[in-house]
């Protein structure tokens, strides 16, 4: 098994990684660098600039109007951006929705919304999750009753990023009550903007507001929004969510980041003890054992046929990649110590005291947390490995 990239591959590299250096916003590139998540408009402004080079949806084969990168192509494009740094695509879009639209959607959706979703006109987020129906996702209880040429949704979502910026929601939801848990599920695609939807925000332990409830009542869908056969969403279901965990692993962005943490050691007022620079060898050596497993999952990948079913080992990537993504994020929290503390304006003290590279570094280990949690539990991601590859 060769793990080295090829000559051609390497040259590619070198097209990306100068293509951002000459195109990438200088106040994006700082915002990132700093550890701060990229705001909406970023995303957006960044996004239509890779479009213009048609790298906006590296995933996506050239029949859906994607670059048709090979499998190496979308590994080395994307540890590019994270290098840079520079924000990814947005997945919700390009990763998720996208992907189960070209596969399962009509020749008509396809042509609606794939441009819209690769020129970010059309911003998505993701309507899974549920009370009582996170982990366990085929527990879900949002209905959808068919009325004429609509469905009629009622129900509710929570945990939904984004969801307060975004233009739409694919959902899942259930079209038929008497069947069993992962049966009776089907895929649905709905306009934020349509009467009966009310979004409510949840602040996390950031402070920040990524995170919604969103409601439906008697909420009014097109039935041309149903994507794949009804009662059947439960295979996009699995497809996007394989998408989703192949990319969740981000190596490229905990290499930038244990880049940023090696660098920030030599600044005033930091800690770089040696129990810190022990965790930090811990860390490069375990991400290094990580990237060589992404290669391993890559080179299985371009000799396996489609068949579009998710590879589980991606679940091992999903595993590893978010718990190295707080380690990361605890990492370079501690390296800050008191100069990362946060101070709430609200509180009486008007004065921020920590310096423009530290403010973002608390904030980012504490949304870290939920890494283990969101695209599937790390719980999850063991079952599907003990099962699919251990034969458990």
């Amino acid at each position: 098994m060769d793990l080295r990239f090829t000559p051609e591959e390497e040259a590619f590299r070198t097209e990306v990684r100068q293509f951002i250096r000459d195109n990438l916003p200088e106040d994006i590139r700082r915002h990132l660098e700093l550890g701060h998540p990229p705001r909406k408009e970023q995303i957006v402004r960044w996004q239509r600039i890779l479009n213009r080079r048609g790298w906006a949806t590296p995933i996506w084969p050239t029949a859906w109007g994607g670059p048709g990168f090979t499998p190496a192509q979308r590994l080395i494009f994307l540890e590019e951006l994270y290098a840079a740094p520079a924000p990814e695509p947005l997945s919700f879009n390009v990763t998720m929705v996208g992907p189960v639209i070209g596969t399962f959607g009509t020749e008509a959706q396809k042509r609606h919304f794939l441009p819209r979703l690769a020129n970010l006109d059309f911003w998505f987020c993701q309507g899974f999750s549920e009370p009582g129906a996170g982990s366990d996702l085929a527990s879900l209880r949002t209905t959808a009753r068919r009325e004429g040429d609509h469905y009629v949704v009622d129900g509710q979502k929570i945990w939904t990023s984004t969801a307060h910026e975004a233009d739409w929601i694919f959902c899942l939801v259930r079209t038929d009550p008497k069947a069993k848990k992962q049966e009776g599920i089907s895929f649905l695609l709905i306009d934020l903007t349509t009467p009966g939807i009310t979004i409510r925000p949840i602040r996390s332990i950031d402070r920040e507001h990524h995170l919604n409830e969103v409601f439906f009542d008697d909420v009014r869908v097109p039935a041309a929004n149903l994507v794949g056969e009804e009662n059947r969403g439960w295979d996009c279901a699995k497809f996007l969510l394989g998408n989703e965990r192949m990319g969740i692993a981000r190596v490229g962005k905990t290499a930038e980041r244990l880049r940023r943490a090696r660098a920030l050691m030599g600044e005033p007022g930091t800690l770089a003890d040696s129990s810190i620079q022990e965790r930090l060898a811990i860390a490069e050596v375990e991400l290094k054992a990580l990237e060589i497993t992404q290669l391993r999952v890559l080179s299985a990948l371009t000799r396996r046929a489609p068949d579009g079913k998710p590879d589980p080992a991606s679940s091992i990537l999903k595993l590893k990649g978010s718990e190295l993504q707080q380690m990361a994020a605890e990492l370079l929290a501690d390296i800050a110590g008191p100069l990362g503390t946060i101070v709430d304006p609200g509180m009486g003290n008007e004065e921020a005291v920590a310096p423009d590279w530290a403010a973002p570094l608390a904030p980012a280990y504490f949304f870290s947390r939920a890494a283990t949690i969101y695209g599937g539990s790390s719980e999850v991601q063991k079952n599907i490995a003990a099962k699919a590859i251990l034969g458990l």
